[in-house]
Formats: structure tokens, sequence, C-alpha cells
């Protein structure tokens, strides 16, 4: 038996739903939809979460300061890790005739108050930085497109945070919950496949035409210490969304067996891309591979323009897959009710991309990633 929200914030009492072993189980109060997704949706959700334009920097951010046999053996690893870790959140997700849709329910219902609370503060710090990130990522790509075209450098990587954080704006006007984005996650795998291949081919080329690359670990005893812990960090952060009970909350029943097929093709499928862009771009440029791969590679400058676009209109896609625990708590608090294009609706989807993009456009946090070579 299923058990909707109507999308609009309607009928969200806690109730009783029978499971896929004929148990009652309870269903806390929410007003977004849940149970109204199949298992191959659901897969989309996490596919899309790992193949972010994030993976464009990981030849540079993981392999480079881990090296070919670490770095290699470090993500299959991570894998094998975080597909266990996320398979046995996904079995307590109907635990103790209650079914646990956000993170720090399980949590606390598990451990108590305090881990309810440590683990609300701490999964919405990563929200956040994850949501800025993507934000300060789409500005990147666009500033990226601007420097294939123009080398007067008037327009400043501030200007396209604040573009992006307004173009994030406008699309949550159309994605009230995370059910939302059904189509939207097809359109984004295709985003998705236009940058990973472009970055594929391109540094195919490069690696094929150029000399001996140099694949020592670069930096001094003390730099690699930090590069290497940075690394690892990276290794935990690609694999897993934080937010794991909140999607499985969406899928259809039986809950458990449909989640466990959702987390075989992320894990399968779904990393393949990740897997060969990052070590085609390690093996094409060695321990020089740039942060951000799209700007090592060469090519047709329409083909690095849109292959930037895509990772800018991807982000913008991707983003609302992890802001979507902050809509699902403030609807649910404020009892947000009614038409997503509802001025009081809208307030709480747009105000945040608004406030973000013009704090996180400020000079001093400019000159913070200066560095980064796609973005100077």
């Amino acid at each position: 038996m299923e058990v909707n929200g109507d999308g609009a914030g309607n009928s969200t009492r806690p109730r009783k739903v029978i499971d896929e072993e004929n148990s009652a189980v309870e269903i806390p109060e929410t007003a977004h939809q849940i149970s109204s997704d199949s298992w191959f949706q659901v897969g989309f959700v996490l596919t899309t979460g790992i193949n972010s334009a994030y993976v464009l920097g990981y030849s540079g951010t993981i392999m480079v300061p881990l090296g070919w046999i670490p770095g290699v053996l470090g993500l299959i690893i991570a894998t094998a890790i975080s597909l266990y870790a996320n398979s046995l959140i996904a079995e307590l997700h109907e635990f103790g005739g209650r079914r646990h849709i956000r993170y720090r329910d399980l949590a606390g219902f598990i451990y108590g108050r305090k881990a309810y609370c440590l683990t609300w503060g701490l999964q919405y710090v990563n929200l956040f930085m994850i949501n800025t990130g993507f934000i300060i990522l789409a500005g990147s790509a666009l500033k990226a497109v601007y420097a294939l075209f123009s080398d007067d450098h008037v327009m400043k990587l501030p200007y396209f945070i604040a573009i992006s954080g307004f173009v994030c704006a406008l699309f949550a006007m159309s994605i009230p919950h995370l059910s939302a984005l059904r189509l939207w996650l097809g359109v984004s795998t295709v985003f998705s496949l236009i940058y990973i291949v472009v970055a594929f081919v391109l540094s195919v080329k490069d690696g094929i035409e150029a000399p001996a690359r140099d694949y020592s670990i670069p930096g001094t005893t003390r730099s690699k210490i930090f590069t290497t812990i940075g690394a690892s960090a990276n290794l935990v952060f690609a694999f897993n969304t934080g937010m794991l009970p909140e999607i499985q909350a969406t899928i259809k029943q039986p809950v458990v067996r449909n989640m466990m097929k959702s987390l075989y093709f992320q894990f399968s499928a779904g990393v393949l891309p990740m897997y060969a862009v990052t070590f085609i771009g390690y093996w094409a440029y060695g321990s020089s591979t740039s942060t951000y791969l799209l700007s090592s590679v060469n090519g047709p400058v329409w083909v690095k323009a849109l292959a930037n676009i895509s990772a800018f209109l991807q982000t913008v896609i991707a983003l609302h897959i992890f802001a979507s625990p902050m809509y699902e708590y403030l609807d649910t608090k404020y009892g947000i009710r009614g038409s997503p294009f509802s001025i009081r609706n809208l307030s709480f989807r747009v105000g945040p991309y608004v406030h973000c993009s013009s704090s996180f456009s400020s000079e001093t946090y400019r000159s913070r990633f200066q560095n980064i070579p796609c973005i100077r």
C-alpha cells in the first residue's frame, strides 16, 4: 500500500501503512510526497548526484594527491564501503514499526535525542556546503565559457556566481519537492554525458599526442599529508549524498527492496562515467592535471563551450536534489500548502539562493579561489 502527500502539502498526518511483510508501519508527518517514485527514478536521483560536475575535479583532487595505485584502490574501496553503508541505512528505513524518512529521525530513534540534534546539525551543514559549492561551481563553469570567447577579464567570478544563484532561484520555482525532478533527471543525464564524453575524448586525444607524463605526487612532505587527507575526504564525498533516508522516502513500496535496486544501479552503471573521466584525466595529464578537467583539455572552442554550459545546467538541476530536505523541513514546519507558485511557497525556495549568491559572490570569496585555473 502506498501513501502520498499531494505535492501541494495536503494530507500529511502520521498514519499506518502496510509494508512488504504485512506489518503496520507508521509514517511521520510530512508536507511532501512519499512512496510515489519508481526505483529507476530514484536510481537516477542517486546517479545524478554522483555524476555532477564535481566529477570533473576528481582527477586533480583525488588521483594527483594519491597517485595511481592508492587512487585506484581508494576509489574501488570507497565504492564498496559506500554501497555497504548505504545498504545498511536502506535496510533500517522501516525499523521499529516506523518509517524513517529523515536522517535525523533514524538517528534519534536508535540513539536518542542528542543523536537526533547532532545528526540534524551535521547534515544541514553538509548540505549547505554542497549547495554552496554547486553555486560556485556553476559560476566557475560560466566563467570558463566567458574566458573562451573573451580575454578582457572585465567579468569577474563574483558576477557569474550571482548569475548562477539567480538561475537556481528561477529553477527552484518549478521544483517544490524531490519527486518533481522527474523529467529533469533525464535532462540532467544528457548534460552529464555531454561534459563527461567531451572531457573523456579530449583527454584521450591529448594523452595520445603528449609526451611521457610525470605521475609523481607533487609537494613537500607536509603538503602531501594535507592533500592526502583532502583526497580521502573526496573519496567519501564522491559516493554519498548525506540524505539517503530522504531520497528513500520517495520510493514506492516495497521500500527496502526497491531502494536496494536503486543502490545497485547507482554503484554499477552509475559509477562508470565517474571512473572513466577520473582515470583518463589523470592518465592524460599526470600530476599537472587541473582541479577542473575542462581547463586542461585542448580542443575546438565550441566543444569546450558546450561542455562547460552543460556542466553549468547540470549543476543547477543537481543542486535541487540536495536542497530538497530544506524544502521539506520548511514546508512541514510552516504548513506550506497550495500552489507551488504562490508567493509564500516561492519565498521559502527562492530566498536561500538569492542570499547565497549575493553572499558568496563577494570579492573575498573570489580571492580564495583565484588560483584555480578555470576561474582566473
